[in-house]
């Protein structure tokens, strides 16, 4: 299962992020939603991954711009690469999710 990187502050998807394992996925990506500041979602473990967990990233990213929040997903496996464009997903769409980029810039101090 994924983990909580050194810094105490990325948390590590793990290898499979299929619909599978999307419920474990679910929960690790839900309690970072519990600390404060930045969200960083490392990407760079996941070996597998399908369109659910394509839905998960986005809807991450959507509750974190409701939230005011900042979401940062980091190095992207090219298997994640793939099954967003797999799921038509352009690279504009793509990038704000997988390429470092902060999909908000909300009210969050560490911006």
């Amino acid at each position: 299962m994924g983990q909580t990187e050194p810094s105490g502050r990325a948390v590590l998807l793990p290898a499979d992020c299929t619909i599978g394992a999307i419920r474990q996925v679910y929960e690790l990506v839900r309690g970072a939603f519990s600390r404060q500041g930045k969200l960083e979602i490392d990407c760079s473990s996941v070996d597998r991954a399908d369109i659910t967990s394509v839905q998960l990233l986005v809807s991450a990213t959507k509750t974190a711009s409701q939230a005011g929040r900042t979401i940062v997903w980091t190095d992207p496996s090219q298997a994640l690469q793939r099954t967003f464009q797999r799921a038509g997903l352009s690279h504009e769409t793509v990038d704000p999710l997988t390429n470092q980029s902060k999909a908000v810039h909300g009210n969050d101090p560490d911006c």
